[in-house]
């Protein structure tokens, strides 16, 4: 394992909630102990399988409070904020996500040399490759669970993803 690796693997376990992280590959070992490790207490990992849309939702609510106490109405501004808000979700809700299945890191293309999988704009079909994400040196070709037209990409090309976070946003209308 090399330094590039280890350093990946140090910038996970920060963005995740583990307390401790042992690996052995041969005769490497690789133990790393986190602020949360508390000796003598065990604690059981639990995929956050909500984390990412709880990360979502509280960013958008600090956004309009403020906003709402600096009005000198405030309730006349309650009400266009409310039906604002009301507006995007359900434009979003027209959309199906596709979800990272795992922890890694994103990729758009199969190598840097090639173009990506896919599209702003690019028709797919269900069991299409949309993207790769790779996980202690596996490439895993991520495939798309609903066919239609793709709307965004929420993520940038090799940035570190979650599990359940939420890859492509596609219009199942096409």
């Amino acid at each position: 394992m090399n330094f590039k690796e280890i350093q990946e693997i140090i910038k996970l376990i920060q963005k995740s909630n583990l307390t401790e992280f042992k690996l052995k590959d041969g005769e490497f070992e690789l133990s790393i102990r986190t602020e949360k490790y508390q000796s003598g207490k065990t604690t059981q990992f639990v995929a956050p399988s909500t984390q990412p849309m709880l990360h979502m939702q509280p960013a958008a609510a600090p956004v309009s409070t403020p906003a709402q106490a600096a009005s000198p109405a405030s309730s006349p501004a309650k009400e266009p904020q409310a039906t604002l808000a009301s507006e995007s979700s359900d434009d979003s809700s027209e959309y199906l996500p596709v979800r990272s299945p795992m922890v890694g890191t994103f990729y758009r293309s199969p190598s840097p040399d090639k173009g990506p999988y896919i599209k702003v704009g690019d028709v797919i079909e269900k069991g299409d490759v949309v993207c790769i994400v790779e996980a202690m040196k596996l490439f895993n070709e991520i495939e798309s669970e609903h066919g239609g037209r793709i709307v965004k990409v929420m993520i940038e090309d090799a940035q570190p993803v979650e599990y359940d976070q939420v890859l492509f946003l596609i219009d199942p209308k096409g």
